[in-house]
């Protein structure tokens, strides 16, 4: 039997990446979408004809708590289990520190954080009765070190996730990993629409002069999962480039 992973936000940008990096190590996919319905599918069909897996495609908002248990118990149906539970999904509210509104916490907080918790406590508690699992949180070098008072929010969400990948850790310990990725800038859909100057400077900022490829955090989300990190555990690891 294939070891399955459930991904957030599975079907773009470095959720995709993350999606055909385990598909190749021959895990069956689970891939939670929202709006990508088209594209899911279509993502289905492709990992399922190139390396014989199988892929459960489930539409679900995960700001919405109840979608977020009939996920986790499809995807218990379909597979039996869940071995590797990676959150992915987020948002960011891109708004002048003056112009924010509580409702622009409240959105960012519900995806980035608030799911993740809720995915974990039900993840987390079927690997407890299987006795292995690890969890990969996404978060990123803003929850670490910030500067970006438009993102105040996002900052926060992601601080928050690297705080709960902690605890969590405690909390399923011995049998469940969880570990968490700290991307810096990557080359995605959401961030080709950042201004050229900024994205300049930014690039100026990295030793290697460059934004990170989504297969390049996919690479390291997929080791953390393996028995090659069997003892890495409440980690958070650095995919930024030497940002500084």
């Amino acid at each position: 039997m294939n070891k399955s992973v459930l991904i957030t936000g599975g079907t773009r940008g470095i959720g995709e990446a993350i999606s055909r990096k385990f598909a190749k190590k021959g895990y069956d996919i689970i891939i939670n979408y929202v709006n990508s319905s088209e594209k899911a599918q279509n993502l289905k069909q492709e990992l399922e004809k190139e390396y014989n897996i199988k892929v459960l495609p489930i539409q679900a908002d995960i700001s919405n708590e109840i979608e977020i248990k009939n996920m986790v118990d499809m995807a218990i149906k379909e597979f039996g289990k869940i071995d590797v539970l990676v959150n992915n999904a987020g948002i960011v509210i891109d708004r002048e520190f003056e112009d924010k509104t509580v409702e622009d916490w409240k959105k960012t907080l519900d995806i980035n954080l608030i799911a993740p918790f809720v995915l974990i406590k039900l993840v987390g508690k079927e690997m407890m009765k299987q006795k292995s699992g690890s969890i990969i949180n996404i978060s990123s070098t803003n929850g670490l070190n910030t500067y970006y008072p438009t993102s105040v929010d996002y900052d926060a969400s992601k601080s928050g996730l690297i705080s709960l990948t902690y605890d969590s850790a405690v909390q399923f310990a011995p049998y469940v990993r969880v570990n968490c990725v700290a991307s810096g800038w990557v080359n995605t859909e959401m961030n080709k629409e950042l201004p050229e100057d900024f994205v300049k400077e930014e690039t100026e900022r990295i030793l290697v002069k460059r934004f990170a490829e989504p297969e390049e955090i996919a690479k390291v989300v997929v080791f953390l999962a393996s028995e090659d990190a069997s003892f890495v555990n409440s980690t958070v690891i650095k995919v930024d480039g030497g940002w500084y």
